[in-house]
């Protein structure tokens, strides 16, 4: 009975596994943000209008209505009570679905044009990179989008990156998208401003298929930047860039030797 079943089942697996193995990646977005609620919605409504599966917001205790705002517009949104991008987005890491494949990181403040979510995305669907990012420094920047530091601060790590890893990075960006598996694999530790510095520094430390896409800038919806819209938070930001990159420069080379 089981030899004459076996004929007629085996195609029907045959054809099941060829779905999955053609289903879609499970796409799930990090936005932390503080005090954005001018933008926050418009952002993950434009998000979730890309074909993204979740938006996951990570809200650093707002004291407006940032996180209601953000579910209101189809987000899950948690809350990480202590201060510090890094620590945001680890939050937003462990608080995405188990399944998914992708995870795209973009600020809440509109400054990412969000149409260019498929540009980053379609070259680790097509197993043409793990890590792609977009950079803010090529492409079209609205007039005010971007700060004198922030420009500095993206050809200082660019020329850093090159020197020190070859690595053909042009900019710092938030907005970007890695294979979760190769992320758990990196082994981020920073907890504050230096976490989008790290993350280049790992990806170009562990040789992996890296892209840069231009993505240009676009003035943010409303607010005002927690960096470079505070000359303190500059400096603090600045100093933890510097420091993460000496740092880890030295740890990374010591762990290569081993």
């Amino acid at each position: 009975m089981l030899r004459q079943l076996r004929p007629a089942l085996e195609p029907v697996k045959d054809v099941q596994q060829e779905q999955v193995m053609h289903l879609p990646p499970i796409v799930s977005a990090i936005i932390p943000c503080v005090d954005e609620e001018t933008a926050i919605g418009r952002v993950v409504t434009a998000v979730l209008a890309q074909n993204v599966n979740e938006v996951v917001v990570v809200d650093g205790s707002s004291r407006d209505r940032t996180a209601e705002r953000a579910q209101a517009a189809g987000a899950r949104v948690i809350v990480e009570p202590r201060r510090g991008y890094g620590r945001a987005v680890k939050a937003g890491i462990a608080a995405v679905r188990d399944d998914a494949d992708i995870i795209l990181f973009l600020d809440g403040d509109g400054s990412d044009p969000p149409e260019f979510i498929p540009d980053l995305l379609s070259p680790i669907v097509a197993g043409q990179a793990a890590f792609v990012l977009g950079s803010r420094v090529r492409g079209a920047r609205e007039p005010g989008s971007l700060s004198l530091q922030q420009v500095v601060a993206a050809h200082v790590a660019r020329v850093l990156l090159r020197l020190v890893y070859g690595a053909s990075f042009t900019d710092m960006s938030p907005f970007r998208a890695i294979r979760r598996d190769e992320l758990g694999r990196l082994g981020m530790k920073e907890e504050t401003y230096g976490w989008n510095l790290e993350m280049l520094m790992r990806v170009a430390a562990a040789r992996l298929p890296a892209l840069e896409v231009a993505v240009g800038q676009r003035r943010r919806i409303g607010g005002v930047s927690k960096v470079s819209g505070n000359p303190v938070a500059g400096v603090k930001a600045a100093w933890s860039i510097s420091t993460t990159f000496v740092r880890l420069a030295r740890e990374l080379r010591t762990t290569r030797r081993q």
